[in-house]
């Protein structure tokens, strides 16, 4: 019998499994119809959009004309007695292929054997993996580029069945279908899949590999878990018809942004109840209780210190980053993030991707401005993914009303939603990786590897700044920013302004291309000592900003990627 099936893709468009050789509107299910045609008797069915819906003699698919099904293809009877029947098997298809070989060695050590089409399989080739073709499995061949692979009854057989039905075992027995583990892309295979979530395990995210091996290497049968993943993969295909978010009350707030005001905070019940993460599950450990602006301020700076791999600490300020720093030791991290905007930090929410222990909490608790060199810095919020005992403890000494929270890192995927006016904007949120942009220079300086460092890293303290947004940045820490300008030549001067002489070969990131650059933004980074620019590029005038970076001797690269932050 079947104990569960498993199916995995990416939850980007970007990288997901399948989406390239995807219909261009198979994100939008209302849109699309399966054809069965007029006759009694069984035909192989055909996905296209519904204004082409197929007659009994030909049908349309991305602008050619089959004037018969069966001259397109043709069904094969179904082996029941296939090889593969009654042994555990992943099917795996994706084009995001990171960490594949980590998935398909730890199948194949569990004993799965590993069904796979195309690059894919090629690619768990050459990391070693044995691989059988799906057309052993399916009895189908791919079709049409490689657009038709796995749309097949021994595929979605395996993912729909459900385990307490004898009958549907019964059905899966008849016919040979053996699909104990799929991983595998496409709006069918991934709404199937977590729709059976009791009995299926769908993974959307390349990052929860490590915990499918460690479940399936025979942790607990964790509802939760198999909750949480199902949760991840609705929003992999997006948008659909229609969208229900299930609010609860979670506390009544003193008022809201400002005092005259009316406030209250729903968290989203489908993302509580299966530990998603972020500041909305976060456990308070101290203070005053949480107000508007303070849950505001806790998600940007709680968002912003993510991003980072090193240990590092974000302060924020009115929903900005004011400062930023990574470095090996978190304390002078700490330090140094203080350092780029005393004023502005005064006050403001702390983050930390750390554990705050002993040390950096007596720092915290005892650091004075730099301003003066005799006041206690204040903060509102201490937000970090965990704490030691001690390190607690000093904390609460610190301040009766400061607020400390331990939160969970946000999950990838999610949706962004946004009110207007009698209605809402969705998104997907802008959560792409350092290893999702590519620099490429286009002046004729290319920067030193610190200076590509410096760039990088300015650029991802850039995409959590209000547009138009500059930062500048040198040896992985803030300078300077300057946010919601609507010229972008004043974010410039106000960065420049905070980063002062330390302006000089430091890197400078822009959320969005230059839309002039001589006696504008460009050339006035470049006179003031600017040693390398990071923009998107884009625009028009990209020509202008490459000359001028050529004229003042300034590496410039293009990112192919905006941050606007509305």
């Amino acid at each position: 019998m079947l104990r569960f099936a498993a199916a995995a893709a990416s939850s980007r468009a970007s990288t997901g499994a399948a989406v390239a050789s995807s219909l261009a509107n198979a994100s939008h299910p209302a849109h699309t119809s399966i054809s069965y045609g007029t006759s009694s008797s069984l035909r192989p069915r055909t996905l296209c959009p519904s204004n082409q819906l197929a007659s009994t003699t030909s049908f349309k698919l991305t602008g050619c004309q089959v004037k018969s099904m069966a001259e397109a293809v043709s069904t094969p009877k179904l082996d029941t007695e296939s090889s593969l029947a009654g042994k555990k098997q992943a099917l795996i298809s994706l084009s995001d292929k990171r960490n594949l070989a980590l998935l398909g060695n730890g199948l194949q050590e569990l004993g799965y054997v590993i069904v796979s089409t195309g690059g894919t399989a090629s690619a768990l080739e050459s990391a070693g993996v044995s691989v059988t073709k799906v057309e052993e499995l399916t009895h189908f061949p791919e079709m049409l580029d490689g657009r038709v692979k796995t749309l097949h009854p021994n595929i979605h057989g395996g993912i729909l069945a459900r385990r307490d039905k004898e009958h549907h075992m019964e059905a899966l027995d008849k016919h040979g279908i053996g699909i104990e583990n799929i991983d595998i892309g496409g709006p069918a295979m991934i709404r199937a899949a977590a729709k059976n979530h009791s009995d299926v395990l769908v993974v959307v995210d390349s990052e929860d590999y490590p915990a499918l091996l460690e479940y399936l290497r025979g942790g607990p049968d964790d509802q939760q878990f198999r909750r949480r993943l199902a949760w991840k993969a609705f929003p992999a295909y997006k948008f659909p018809p229609g969208l229900t978010v299930p609010l609860s009350l979670k506390s009544s707030l003193r008022y809201g942004e400002n005092p005259h005001q009316k406030a209250a905070f729903y968290v989203d019940k489908s993302l509580s109840e299966v530990n998603a993460g972020g500041i909305a599950t976060s456990i308070q450990h101290h203070g005053k209780e949480m107000s508007y602006n303070n849950y505001l301020d806790a998600d940007a700076a709680w968002n912003c210190v993510c991003e980072f791999t090193k240990p590092t600490c974000v302060i924020v300020k009115h929903t900005n980053p004011c400062g930023v720093a990574s470095r090996n030791d978190i304390i002078e991290a700490y330090r140094l993030a203080v350092k780029a905007d005393p004023v502005s930090a005064f006050g403001g929410i702390v983050a930390f991707n750390v554990e705050v222990d002993e040390d950096l909490a007596k720092d915290i608790r005892e650091f004075r401005s730099p301003t003066d060199c005799e006041t206690r810095m204040f903060y509102e919020i201490v937000v970090a993914p965990k704490y030691s005992k001690k390190g607690l403890e000093v904390l609460r000494g610190k301040s009766k009303t400061l607020r400390i929270l331990e939160a969970s890192k946000n999950n990838r995927g999610k949706l962004s939603l946004r009110q207007v006016g009698g209605g809402w904007l969705a998104q997907e949120a802008d959560d792409l990786t350092p290893e999702d942009i590519q620099f490429n220079v286009v002046s004729e300086k290319a920067p030193d590897e610190k200076e590509l460092h410096d760039a990088q890293f300015a650029w991802l303290c850039a995409k959590h700044v209000k547009s138009n947004a500059i930062v500048i940045a040198k040896n992985n820490c803030m300078l300077g920013m300057g946010s919601g300008q609507p010229n972008r030549r004043e974010s410039l001067r106000i960065a420049m302004r905070k980063a002062g002489d330390e302006v000089m070969g430091a890197a400078l990131a822009s959320d969005a291309f230059f839309p002039f650059a001589w006696n504008d933004a460009v050339e006035e980074a470049c006179q003031n000592g600017i040693g390398v620019i990071a923009e998107p590029g884009g625009s028009i005038r990209d020509a202008d900003a490459i000359d001028c970076c050529n004229k003042y001797g300034v590496s410039l690269v293009f990112t192919n990627v905006r941050h606007f932050r509305h």
